[in-house]
């Protein structure tokens, strides 16, 4: 059986390696086009010019919701966090920067809803080491001053760079960091001079950063890109707000993400690239809409937006 086995299968074989043979010399010449496309398709998929990212995470400025955060901050929460807002940026409403929370609650209410409170807006010149102290013990990294109001003298704001300095050098003993956060006075010529430029100028980057409110740089005709890229590396936050066109009043022209005229899909790609780290978003006009409403609906336009 074994040998009848052998013999009979003799053509088969034989038939089988000429099959084989003949099928060798078919790839070898076959024409190079035919072996292309899956590598140029792979070619697309992994250049980095056209694949196009969203923002992992991001945030919100409280101030965006204040009353809803007088009323209960600890649901308001709750709720903001549900919209997809993965960090907060908090301000005093009163009670003070923890919200009346003792620092194990507020620790523990941001760990149950997944949400880093990465800052808060304060006053810096007044109590600075006892809000230290508790922002340090909940693991902010940020506090930042929201104002300092127009001046009216270019030394006034050499002055005002120096205390930035002072109160920098003061958080570092907590671990912590400070900005300053602009509106448009800042971006209003002075003297000849530009008082933005002189508080970037004049305060050590090693203590002193900078929270960027696009709106108020837009609204004051200055270029947020362009002025980003001056001072490269010194803007880490940023408040994303966007501005309609066609409106004159600077206050008046606040509308939800994605219906005025800042690009920020491309703001976001060039910031990130010369240092920025947080996009924190702030309404303070709500085109018809709730707070809490123009919260969910700029976190969903944030969400989905690919730059």
């Amino acid at each position: 059986m074994g040998q009848a086995f052998s013999i009979m299968n003799k053509p088969s074989r034989r038939k089988f390696i000429q099959m084989g043979s003949m099928m060798g010399l078919g790839a070898a010449l076959m024409p190079m086009q035919f072996c292309t496309p899956a590598k140029k398709e792979e070619a697309i998929v992994t250049d980095p010019e056209v694949v196009k990212q969203t923002l992992k995470s991001f945030g919100i400025q409280l101030y965006s919701v204040k009353d809803q955060m007088a009323e209960n901050a600890q649901e308001t929460m709750k709720s903001l966090a549900s919209y997809g807002y993965k960090q907060f940026e908090g301000f005093d409403g009163g009670e003070g920067i923890l919200w009346g929370m003792t620092p194990a609650d507020f620790k523990s209410l941001n760990s149950e809803i997944g949400v880093d409170f990465v800052a808060t807006h304060c006053d810096v010149f007044k109590n600075l080491e006892a809000q230290a102290e508790q922002a340090a013990e909940v693991g902010m990294k940020y506090l930042i001053c929201p104002w300092i109001g127009g001046q009216d003298s270019i030394d006034k704001y050499k002055a005002i760079a120096d205390q930035f300095n002072q109160i920098g050098e003061t958080l570092k003993g907590y671990g912590l960091k400070f900005a300053y956060h602009n509106h448009d006075y800042t971006f209003v010529d002075l003297e000849g001079q530009m008082p933005q430029d002189v508080l970037m100028d004049q305060t050590d980057p090693a203590l002193v950063d900078f929270e960027m409110d696009i709106y108020w740089v837009h609204v004051a005709g200055v270029d947020p890109e362009a002025y980003m890229k001056k001072y490269a590396e010194r803007f880490r936050l940023c408040h994303v707000k966007d501005a309609a066109a066609g409106i004159e009043n600077p206050h008046e022209r606040g509308v939800l993400l994605g219906k005025g005229e800042i690009p920020f899909a491309k703001l976001i790609k060039e910031s990130q690239a010369i240092g920025m780290d947080y996009f924190i978003i702030e309404q303070e006009q709500f085109d018809g809409v709730t707070p809490m409403e123009a919260a969910k609906q700029n976190a969903a336009y944030l969400s989905q937006l690919e730059y």
